[in-house]
């Protein structure tokens, strides 16, 4: 299969891409940044641009040939309560979560032909929403009710899109930011990623406008 990875420098992004490389997939990644040597590598700094995250994918399906999915994970997260967020805040958190999802489900949908997959990210804290989540959470529900109308606008297409809602994924950043939290609860970026590899497969074709917990206590 030939797939679109964004988030791609990202610890779980990395996680995914080496599990469908060694599954023999060929993926194109897109980060952030200035300049890229590789070929299947293209920059975007900015998917919540339209125009940016349409000429990445366009690039990216270029290089590939063709493209049978993609899977989006850039985005961003920030605790704050509500009594001390902005609507600065709120409106930054949607660009990075809501804005750059449907950028990228529209830049794709065009190239996708009928067995084609998207896998979106959302948030088990947006379900429900807790103390201090709240900007964040609100742009991670609204990815997920984007799934949930656009799997019904596909009906008969071929097309399939789901939404994956992790808690705290066992990251180094995650590590470094909470040093004293007990990471027995936290989901390790492999187990997501095998996730991530049944989705986008003919295995899951079945399995459409989903939002599927990732939340398992697993280290590997």
């Amino acid at each position: 299969m030939k797939l679109v990875v964004t988030g791609a420098n990202g610890s779980l992004g990395l996680a995914v891409i080496a599990l469908l490389e060694r599954q023999g997939h060929e993926v194109a990644r897109i980060v952030r940044g200035t300049s890229a040597d590789e070929p299947l590598t293209i920059v975007c700094e900015d998917l919540a641009d339209a125009t940016a995250a349409e000429r990445s994918i366009g690039k990216a399906v270029e290089a590939l040939g063709s493209l049978d999915g993609v899977v989006h994970l850039a985005g961003a997260f920030e605790w704050q309560p509500v009594v001390a967020s902005d609507a600065a805040l709120w409106r930054k958190l949607y660009r990075a979560n809501l804005e750059t999802t449907l950028n990228v489900v529209n830049a794709t949908l065009p190239h996708l032909k009928a067995g084609g997959a998207m896998v979106t990210l959302g948030a088990a804290a947006a379900e429900p929403s807790g103390a201090g989540m709240a900007p964040y959470a609100a742009s991670k529900s609204a990815v997920a009710r984007l799934t949930q109308s656009l799997s019904a606008e596909l009906a008969g297409s071929g097309l399939r899109i789901n939404t994956l809602l992790p808690s705290i994924i066992d990251t180094p950043a995650n590590r470094a930011a909470m040093p004293d939290a007990d990471r027995s609860s936290w989901t390790h970026p492999d187990a997501i990623a095998e996730v991530v590899s049944f989705l986008v497969s003919p295995a899951a074709r079945a399995i459409h406008g989903a939002l599927i917990p990732v939340t398992n206590r697993v280290a590997h």
